[in-house]
């Protein structure tokens, strides 16, 4: 009857035994497997295609609009009253400094002229004897003054004379072009009447306005490039900066000076200038490498030595038909150039360089 017990108890222990070590069994095939899912999953990484970037100098511009304008530009107007008899010159004409425009009639003048010299020499004359008779004591020195007054008014009698005659050529007050003559040969000019209009462009104005932002960053000196709706381009410096902001617009005018050799720039002209602001350190790339933030800030999408993806917001300082140039990234970094859209910031990554993506 023990025997039967013993035997039973044996029994028991064993099945016990045989159940204990089949869990264990059990728990250790649950722990490999998950072990093998997690080393799958970190084997199965997204892969972006990266490129390495190190920032450059990079000259910062402020982009406006303007137009040209004339350096010079001045109406000749008669100063004298007259006849228009000949118009030496065409419009469009250049001319010299001091060059004939228009003639206008002398008339009377040349008699008046020939009236106002013989007087002087009878003023001189008689002052010249009241001059020796004074010596002499035989003239008062109060008829001698009234004598030398009555002569000074003679030579300037003449020289009004002079000078009137002189004004009937109305001459050209600087180098430039005939940019217009409103008179005809017979119409008659008074004084004031504007007989001719020159304008200079040997150096012509690039005139445009500034907000008052931006006023600031522009100096005097500071280089600009100008490019026209005809493709040309040409380059010029700034020369004046205004101090009183236009209280409609709340703008500032500034001017650019530009060579003009040949006069090949016409006034009028519509203009886009880029005005140096100075030098920025900034990256060169492709606008298909920018992407959005979650909360609509624009930027890009780079790689860290841990190779975990990261955002940067960026600022585009200029764009070319060769890609945009921007700033806000460190100076040397490794940019996602392909998948930035996939892949989240944080997330861990497997960066494939442009060179090996090229290869394979």
């Amino acid at each position: 009857m023990k025997r039967s017990y013993l035997i039973a108890a044996f029994i028991a222990i064993a099945a016990t035994g045989w159940i204990i070590s089949g869990q264990f069994n059990g728990n250790s095939e649950p722990a490999t497997l998950t072990a093998a899912k997690a080393q799958a999953r970190e084997q199965i990484l997204p892969k972006v295609r990266v490129r390495a970037i190190q920032a450059m100098e990079r000259k910062n511009h402020l982009t406006l609009f303007g137009r040209t304008e004339a350096v010079r530009m001045v109406e000749l107007k008669a100063e004298t009253i007259g006849r228009v008899i000949s118009r030496d010159v065409k419009k469009g004409s250049r001319v010299k400094k001091g060059d004939v425009i228009v003639r206008l009639a002398m008339n009377d003048r040349q008699a008046r002229l020939d009236e106002a010299k013989a007087l002087l020499e009878q003023r001189r004359v008689a002052y010249e004897a009241d001059l020796n008779l004074s010596k002499k004591e035989f003239r008062s020195k109060v008829l001698l003054a009234a004598s030398k007054a009555a002569l000074e008014s003679a030579k300037a009698a003449l020289r009004s004379s002079q000078l009137d005659i002189e004004r009937t050529l109305i001459r050209a007050s600087f180098d430039g072009i005939v940019e217009d003559l409103p008179l005809e040969v017979g119409d008659y000019a008074a004084v004031e009447t504007t007989v001719a209009r020159i304008v200079d462009l040997d150096t012509i104005v690039i005139v445009g306005e500034v907000s008052e932002r931006n006023i600031a960053k522009i100096k005097i000196d500071a280089s600009a490039e100008v490019s026209f709706s005809s493709g040309m381009r040409t380059e010029g410096i700034v020369r004046y900066i205004s101090k009183i902001g236009s209280q409609a617009t709340r703008t500032f005018r500034i001017e650019v000076a530009v060579e003009n050799p040949g006069n090949t720039i016409s006034e009028g002209m519509t203009t886009e200038m880029h005005l140096d602001t100075g030098s920025v350190k900034a990256h060169h790339l492709s606008p298909a490498a920018l992407t959005l933030s979650d909360e609509g800030v624009i930027g890009v999408k780079t790689v860290n030595a841990a190779n975990k993806v990261e955002f940067f917001p960026v600022k585009i300082i200029d764009d070319t038909p060769e890609g945009i140039w921007l700033s806000g990234l460190p100076e040397a970094t490794t940019l996602i150039t392909v998948g930035q859209e996939f892949v989240l910031p944080g997330q861990l990554v497997e960066p494939v360089y442009e060179s090996e993506s090229t290869k394979s």
